[in-house]
């Protein structure tokens, strides 16, 4: 997009692609960006990623494991130097030692990943050095949703955000930043207290959208959310102002302080993230929690299909080419991955696959991503459940079966942490026009958090890679062509 860049941030790009496409001719890498929105599993999915390819995971799907021709993965020290790492360690001694979720991602991060593996074919054990460097990076979905401002004007972003806190869905948990807004006057002098309490009531709203009962996707500016070393700045004090036309704002009042903060979070935040990280990625990955959506309404799945909508219209899609490779990076293969399949019964994940689907062609033929293979998938990065089955009333009923977190209810009973229980989700429905626009008609997804899995030791007493459901399709999809 011509309105994320400047001229020099393209003319930066472009050498920088050249320099590392050359350096790539000896010793190849794939940047593959994961992301998502709060609590759809991205510190899960790379813990995951990395751990089985380790360990050797079960991945009877992905071929380059499946034929044996892979011989080793390990992790090396990344090229970022000024890109926290990703702490790769510390999530799996959260998911296998203690059995808890790791902290959800916070800011960017990085890990390599390298591959020795022998090509499929003649040509390319004789060409290829057998080598594959896989840069995974990290980061907030949240932050993602940002891009789309960079071509908006203050009085433009300020317009669309009181429209969407209007809808109803959106309505009570805006009430009171509106208020408060509904008092300023745009032209009055500045008052640094009244951005302050306008930012902060802003703010309020937009943790309230990410409740799980309301289960909203569309939350920018995403920074408010996940402020970290910015916490307390100007360019974090802003709000949107309600009735604004595209006049000039008055110098020196409340709209032009507004206004010149909003372009100062544009400027020092969002579009550095994208010429550093974004427009760099080769391969990207994007985790939803579409179950949470169909769970909260009709409403909630609208918004997810707004964010994913935007999300996708945020990268730089293309099909690889010769000719442009070596100055432009494109990313060429986004899979869209509906995660904790594994909180359904597996008859029910084929429909949740076919749900997503249908949401994510409705975003992509809005978002224009042409160019670029995209995937659908449903699927449990780490299966913290198995299947069993039930009688009830003389009827077979089919459960999940696994130990929920502590803290955790259905109906009245609370669980302790500790006891495996079995429990019947429900169903989505076959049809997924149903489940899109009439999910608040039915009964809900039966929804309860549960404890990573006990990982199975072999007889010699080794401990095996974590379980997952289709992860190997995902490894097949991003990574499978260049280990070919």
């Amino acid at each position: 997009m011509a309105s994320q860049t400047t001229l020099g941030d393209e003319a930066r790009l472009a050498l920088e692609t050249f320099a590392g496409r050359t350096a790539g001719l000896l010793s190849p890498s794939l940047r593959l960006g994961v992301t998502g929105l709060s609590r759809a599993g991205k510190t899960v999915f790379i813990s995951s990623l990395v751990h089985n390819m380790l360990h050797g995971g079960r991945l009877p799907m992905f071929d380059a494991m499946k034929s044996g021709r892979i011989a080793k993965s390990y992790l090396e020290h990344q090229p970022d130097d000024a890109v926290p790492r990703f702490q790769y360690e510390d999530h799996v001694a959260a998911l296998v030692g203690e059995r808890v979720w790791p902290d959800s991602t916070r800011a960017i991060s990085e890990l390599r990943l390298t591959i020795d593996y022998e090509s499929a074919s003649g040509w390319g054990r004789l060409f290829s050095p057998g080598k594959l460097s896989l840069d995974i990076v990290d980061y907030p979905g949240e932050w993602l949703l940002d891009l789309p401002l960079l071509a908006k004007t203050y009085e433009e972003f300020s317009r669309d955000a009181v429209s969407l806190a209007r809808l109803p869905v959106r309505a009570g948990l805006s009430g009171e930043w509106r208020e408060l807004a509904a008092t300023i006057d745009p032209a009055s002098d500045a008052d640094e207290m009244a951005a302050r309490r306008l930012a902060e009531a802003f703010t309020r709203y937009l943790k309230a959208g990410k409740d799980d009962r309301s289960a909203l996707s569309t939350l920018p500016p995403g920074r408010f959310l996940m402020p970290g070393d910015l916490e307390g700045s100007p360019a974090l004090t802003f709000s949107p102002l309600p009735g604004l036309g595209d006049e000039r704002p008055p110098p020196g009042s409340l709209h032009a302080m507004m206004a010149r903060r909003y372009e100062a979070y544009k400027s020092h935040v969002v579009r550095p993230f994208f010429r550093d990280h974004v427009a760099k990625l080769d391969r990207q990955i994007v985790l939803i929690d579409a179950l949470q959506a169909l769970n909260a309404g009709p409403a909630a799945v609208a918004d997810l299909e707004r964010a994913l909508t935007e999300i996708l219209s945020c990268f730089r899609p293309g099909a690889r080419s010769i000719l442009t490779d070596l100055f432009l990076r494109r990313i060429d293969r986004i899979l869209i991955a509906a995660t904790k399949a594994d909180h359904l019964h597996h008859e029910s994940h084929d429909r949740l696959e076919a749900i997503v689907r249908r949401l994510a062609d409705r975003a992509i033929s809005r978002a224009s991503a042409s160019g670029a293979e995209i995937e659908v998938l449903a699927m449990a990065a780490v299966r913290a459940t198995r299947e069993g089955t039930v009688r009830e009333n003389g009827d077979a009923l089919p459960v999940i079966i696994g130990t929920p977190l502590e803290g955790e209810t259905i109906g009245r009973d609370t669980f302790d942490g500790e006891t495996e229980t079995a429990i019947f989700p429900g169903d989505l429905p076959h049809d997924p026009k149903v489940a899109l626009e009439e999910s608040g008609s039915r009964a809900p997804i039966r929804f309860v958090r549960f404890r990573p899995p006990k990982l199975e030791r072999t007889s010699e007493g080794l401990t095996l890679s974590l379980p997952h459901i289709r992860l190997d399709r995902a490894f097949q999809f991003l990574l499978g062509d260049r280990l070919a």
